[in-house]
């Protein structure tokens, strides 16, 4: 563990924090904190930051409610930087976004990369937008029963396969839940943010629960 004495501040005494959410890893929004509000932060592992057009501390959420609790503060190999991984109660920007960093200025058509996000975004176009042939759109105008009865189809297939401890047609089977499961996803309004966050704080748990064990 380093020391604060070992941060640059720059010649106004601040210093850049990037937030980062600890379930996602998605970077939520960069801030600027002085030595006060970076040992309130650490006190309360709640993010305080200092306004710069306002020229005061501030604790992000305390007018939201939006608190973002701190699971860790890591600084980078120059001293003038800090990287600030947190639980959010709630969306990062004032915009009510999750993360400020939500405008697209380039992306590479050739160095994309499959994601569960970009598959999510896909699925709810089709819901929104039916395309004739489409077998995602098929199961939209069939509903909820029928979505259900596949991923009910799609869990038995994963355990027949998995019982057989056949590696790729686990996969393939897994593939093919996950993808019906995200259909119903879409159907009943959950996002993968609403999945990463609870999966996070139960991790959370888990670490307590352990911790508690070892003492």
């Amino acid at each position: 563990m380093i020391k604060i004495d070992e941060l640059k501040f720059d010649e106004r005494g601040l210093i850049p924090a990037i937030v980062v959410d600890y379930a996602t890893r998605r970077v939520l929004m960069l801030a600027y904190m002085n030595r006060e509000s970076l040992e309130l932060t650490m006190e309360k592992e709640l993010t305080c930051f200092w306004s710069r057009s306002r020229q005061k501390l501030w604790v992000k959420g305390e007018t939201s409610g939006n608190y973002q609790h701190v699971v860790s503060i890591a600084a980078d190999c120059d001293r003038d930087s800090l990287l600030v991984t947190v639980v959010p109660d709630g969306p990062a920007c004032h915009l009510g976004t999750t993360s400020c960093f939500d405008y697209p200025l380039y992306e590479s058509e050739t160095r994309g990369e499959f994601s569960l996000d970009g598959l999510m975004e896909m699925l709810k176009g089709r819901k929104l937008t039916p395309k004739e042939g489409s077998y995602t759109s098929y199961l939209f105008d069939k509903g909820l029963d029928k979505i259900l009865k596949k991923i009910g189809e799609e869990s038995t297939e994963v355990i027949i396969a998995g019982k057989a401890q056949d590696k790729p047609e686990t996969v393939y089977e897994i593939a093919d839940l996950v993808y019906h499961v995200m259909v119903l996803m879409v159907e009943a309004g959950i996002s993968i943010d609403d999945v990463r966050a609870e999966l996070g704080r139960r991790h959370v748990i888990d670490r307590k629960v352990k911790q508690e064990k070892m003492t």
